[in-house]
C-alpha cells in the first residue's frame, strides 16, 4: 500500500506543453514578419506597385550579402517606368543590378545611360554599359557625346601649353594654325579605345603633314578646307572611342619665312668655310713661300761652298804643276 506526497502538485493536462511551443513559434514567426515589414514593406509594395518585380525575399537577401536594396529598386523602378523593355528584353534583372553594385558600379547612372541611349535611338544594352561603367569611364557622359558632339581644340592650351600648332609650308612660310575638332563617342570602341589625348596628337600631326605638303603658304590660306578635308580622309579615329564628325581650321596666321632664314643661315655658313677653306690656302702659301726662300737660300749656301772649293782646286794645280794657261802647261 503506497501514499503520495500531501502536497503534490496534480498532473498537467496532456498537451499543453506543445500547444505552448506552437503559441511561441506564432509569435515569433509574427514578430519577424512585422520587422520584415517594417524594414522591407514599403520598398516592397513601391516595387509591386511599379511592376518592377523584386520579390520580398530578394530585399532579405540583399540585406545579407550588404547591397543596397534601396539602390537596386529605385533602378528596377526607373528600368520599368522609362519603357525602355521588360526584363528578358533589356536584361536589367536583380541578380545583374546586385553583381554590378557588388563590383563597384554605379547603378543608376549605368540605368540612367540606357534611358537616354534608348531615347535618342542608340544601342547600348545592360552588359556594354556596365562594362564601360565598371572600365572607369563615364558612361552618361559617353552616351551625351554621343547625341550631342564635344568640340576638342587643337592643339589644347590646358594639355600642351601652347595655342597653336606650327607648320612650314613647301615655300619655306611658317603658319601657325588652331583647329577644333568635333567628336562623337563611339560606344562599341569606348571600352580599350584610345582617349582625346590621341585625338588631338593625330590631329595635329595630320594639319601639320597636310600644310607640309602646300607648294605655297597662299594655298593653305586660299582653301583651308583642303586641309581639313586631307585630314579627315586619313582615318585619324581608328581604334580611338570616339568617331571624327569634322575639323575646321579656326584660326591661320603667318609666321616667319623658316625658308628663307634656312638659305641665309647656309649662305652665311658656306660664306665661313669658304673662308677658313682661303684662309688654308693662304697659310699653304705661305708656307710654301718660306719652304722655297729656304731651298734659295740652301742652294746659295751651296754655292759659296762651291766658289771656296775653286782656290783650292787652284792651290792644288799649281803645286802639282798642272794648271793650264792660254801658252801652255805653266
Amino acid at each position: 500500500m503506497t501514499f503520495s506526497p500531501l502536497f503534490a502538485a496534480p498532473p498537467a493536462p496532456s498537451g499543453v506543453p506543445w500547444l505552448y511551443i506552437s503559441i511561441i513559434v506564432l509569435i515569433a514567426f509574427l514578430a519577424v514578419l512585422v520587422l520584415i515589414g517594417i524594414s522591407y514593406g514599403k520598398l516592397w509594395l513601391q516595387a509591386y506597385f511599379s511592376r518592377a518585380n523584386v520579390t520580398l525575399l530578394s530585399l532579405v537577401g540583399m540585406s545579407f550579402r550588404r547591397v543596397n536594396s534601396r539602390i537596386i529598386v529605385t533602378g528596377k523602378i526607373m528600368s520599368m517606368q522609362s519603357g525602355i523593355g521588360a526584363e528578358h528584353e533589356t536584361g536589367v534583372t536583380t541578380r545583374r543590378l546586385e553583381a554590378h553594385f557588388l563590383a563597384g558600379g554605379d547603378v543608376l547612372k549605368v540605368i540612367r545611360a540606357i534611358i537616354a541611349a534608348n531615347r535618342a535611338d542608340i544601342d547600348l544594352d545592360f552588359d556594354r554599359a556596365a562594362a564601360i561603367d565598371l572600365a572607369g569611364r563615364d558612361v552618361m557622359d559617353a552616351v551625351q557625346t554621343s547625341v550631342y558632339p564635344k568640340v576638342i581644340d587643337c592643339p589644347d592650351p590646358k594639355r600642351s601649353g601652347r595655342g597653336t600648332l606650327s607648320a612650314i609650308a613647301k615655300n619655306g612660310v611658317e603658319l601657325k594654325v588652331r583647329a577644333r575638332v568635333t567628336v562623337r563617342t563611339n560606344l562599341e570602341q569606348l571600352i580599350g579605345g584610345a582617349t582625346e589625348e590621341t585625338i588631338i596628337a593625330r590631329v595635329g600631326e595630320g594639319i601639320i603633314t597636310a600644310i607640309g605638303a602646300a607648294e605655297t603658304h597662299f594655298d593653305v590660306m586660299e582653301k583651308p578646307d583642303k586641309i581639313s578635308k586631307a585630314v579627315l580622309d586619313r582615318g585619324l579615329d581608328a581604334q580611338t572611342a570616339f568617331a571624327i564628325v569634322s575639323i575646321d581650321i579656326a584660326d591661320i596666321d603667318v609666321g616667319q619665312n623658316i625658308g628663307a632664314r634656312l638659305q641665309a643661315d647656309q649662305a652665311e655658313a658656306d660664306m665661313r668655310v669658304a673662308r677658313a677653306k682661303a684662309e688654308e690656302r693662304r697659310a699653304m702659301a705661305q708656307a710654301r713661300e718660306q719652304q722655297m726662300r729656304a731651298q734659295v737660300a740652301k742652294n746659295r749656301a751651296l754655292v759659296v761652298l762651291a766658289e771656296a772649293e775653286v782656290p783650292k782646286a787652284m792651290a792644288a794645280a799649281f803645286r802639282k804643276g798642272t794648271l793650264l794657261t792660254a801658252n801652255g802647261p805653266h
